[in-house]
């Protein structure tokens, strides 16, 4: 497992931004301080901590676009979905989740917090996580908020992320768990059978302490 790599590495890279952002950035807009607080699925990564751990060191590195691209129109985009990374959620759904979230828009959680999360959205080339029918979901909770429940979908067979918009029926409910107490890093174990080549892993995450739903989309590889 890579809980305390992943979660020292988090820490080192949230300190580096919080001195970045401190200094005036040449053509760009003021960022928002990347959050300390909330969470988001780190691994397989969401695509934007993905973006976040990849480029937050050289976000304005031009051969990202050649090399990332769909991180290079999220960062044009807006910024601020990459430094607040772990703030991609909606309040007050209560359970509601395909009801709220339209079609289109599932990885930006139905365009919430004023589009900000909009590029995630975005169709194309995402980076991937390589991972085999079986693998973990590991969750930072970083303001150890606790869970509810989360529920983990993927994609069904024959659907082409690079191609395709996600929608509700582009899905299928792998794993539904109970509720999780207040801790940093939750592992829930699921199991995909079936799958070739590109993928989505969409977790919802229904924080514990307020009716917080998390809505976040993970490219993934099964080979």
């Amino acid at each position: 497992m890579q809980s305390e790599n992943t979660t020292t590495r988090i820490s080192r890279r949230i300190t580096g931004a919080l001195v970045l952002v401190s200094v005036p950035l040449l053509g760009l807009t003021t960022f928002a301080t990347p959050a300390a607080a909330h969470g988001s699925v780190v691994d397989p990564a969401t695509r934007n901590y993905g973006c976040w751990d990849r480029w937050g060191d050289d976000h304005q590195n031009p051969d990202m676009e050649e090399i990332d691209p769909m991180c290079w129109q999220a960062w044009q985009d807006n910024p601020n979905a990459m430094w607040n990374w772990n703030g991609l959620y909606r309040e007050n759904v209560d359970g509601d989740h395909q009801g709220e979230i339209p079609d289109g828009t599932l990885c930006s959680g139905g365009n919430t917090e004023g589009g900000r999360y909009d590029s995630l959205d975005a169709v194309g080339p995402w980076e991937t996580t390589s991972v085999t029918e079986d693998f973990t979901v590991h969750l930072y909770d970083g303001a150890q908020h606790g869970a509810d429940y989360f529920q983990i979908y993927v994609t069904t067979e024959g659907f082409d992320p690079t191609t395709q918009e996600l929608g509700w029926d582009d899905l299928e409910l792998v794993e539904e768990t109970g509720s999780y107490p207040e801790e940093e890093d939750i592992f829930i174990d699921v199991s995909a059978p079936g799958r070739t080549g590109q993928h989505i892993v969409y977790t919802i995450w229904q924080a514990s302490h307020m009716d917080q739903s998390y809505y976040l989309c993970s490219d993934v590889d099964f080979g």
